[in-house]
């Protein structure tokens, strides 16, 4: 059985070490995690968390309204493929719907633009790297 949960950050940990974080000598706990309007989703799969995102109150200079940053977004490796991260994001807009949040936006991984494009994210400006990480697109997603 797959059940989508609010987690706590500290939960989020391992799976962003493990996917995220593989080999690189970089910050795994992120400035805002414990934020008072973050929150933390997680996706359990017979019990087991296997995939993350975190969304923070963050606001983007080029884009209005208010916002969210999706970061940290993640899936195990042997359970990639099964929309877990789609059904993260789908959960995600329900709650920042509630909140009136009207944008929400990443910096997606040049590999993961498809998949954001998929979900409604459209790309603004060009490809910036991220030191030890590499190629990135700032992507968001109107809400309302």
């Amino acid at each position: 059985m797959v059940d989508i949960k609010e987690i706590k950050a500290e939960d989020t940990y391992g799976i962003r070490k493990e996917v995220l974080r593989k080999n690189m000598d970089l910050p795994f706990e992120f400035n805002g995690d414990f934020d008072k309007e973050t929150f933390h989703l997680g996706v359990y799969d017979e019990g087991v968390l296997v995939s993350i995102a975190s969304f923070m109150k963050a606001k983007h200079p080029n884009l209005h309204g208010e916002q969210y940053q999706l970061r940290g977004m993640a899936t195990k490796e042997n359970y990639q493929g099964k929309q877990f991260g789609k059904m993260l994001v789908q959960k995600s807009e329900a709650i920042l719907k509630k909140k009136k949040v009207n944008i929400v936006w990443c910096n997606a991984r040049v590999l993961a633009k498809d998949f954001y494009a998929n979900l409604g994210f459209e790309i603004q400006g060009e490809v910036f790297d991220i030191p030890q990480i590499g190629g990135h697109y700032m992507m968001f997603k109107n809400l309302v």
